[in-house]
């Protein structure tokens, strides 16, 4: 019984040895992580989704590419650098509370503006607004990260450290009309 045992025991050891675990997830080597700029765009005013900006995408977004956008809040005095901050986002105003949220599909995106206040009593918000549109490549699990589900999420709010990560030349930025 004991010899038995022993070589069950060896059997079962080979067969869980045998059965090696790769990482079968390959990137998306489709994608070119690429962006896109908004600039001095106003948000339009419908009943139906309040304020937003409506864009398509030409060319369209493969199913696992991931959109990112930035808004531009100001520059940095000293180098005169933009500042980036990603949406969504949550602005504080004297006139109380506006988010800046957006969505997307492989065709286009929706950037909107929502707040518990008359929104046009601020128009600085609303007006002459640039926003960038970041396309990264996303994993088949719906992540941005380019690793397996159980991985740690990443951090997308730092614009610089995106287009650093997924080698993007941001000097000549496509213009969308």
């Amino acid at each position: 019984m004991k010899k038995i045992i022993t070589l069950f025991a060896f059997v079962s050891f080979l067969a869980v040895s045998s059965c090696t675990t790769t990482d079968d997830f390959q990137e998306d080597d489709d994608t070119i992580s690429e962006v896109f700029q908004l600039t001095n765009v106003d948000f339009n005013y419908n009943a139906k989704d309040g304020f937003n900006i409506y864009k398509d995408l030409n060319p369209l977004l493969y199913n696992e590419d991931v959109v990112l956008i930035y808004r531009k809040i100001g520059f940095i005095s000293y180098t005169n650098a933009p500042i980036w901050q990603q949406i969504p986002r949550t602005v504080y105003t004297d006139k109380g509370r506006l988010d800046y949220d957006f969505d997307f599909s492989n065709e286009h995106f929706i950037i909107y503006a929502k707040g518990n206040y008359d929104l046009e009593l601020t128009p600085e918000f609303l007006d002459n607004q640039t926003f960038r549109i970041v396309i990264v490549p996303g994993s088949p699990d719906g992540s941005t990260s380019g690793k397996l589900a159980n991985k740690a999420k990443e951090d997308y709010s730092d614009y610089d450290a995106v287009i650093k990560k997924y080698s993007i030349d941001d000097s000549n930025v496509r213009e969308l009309n």
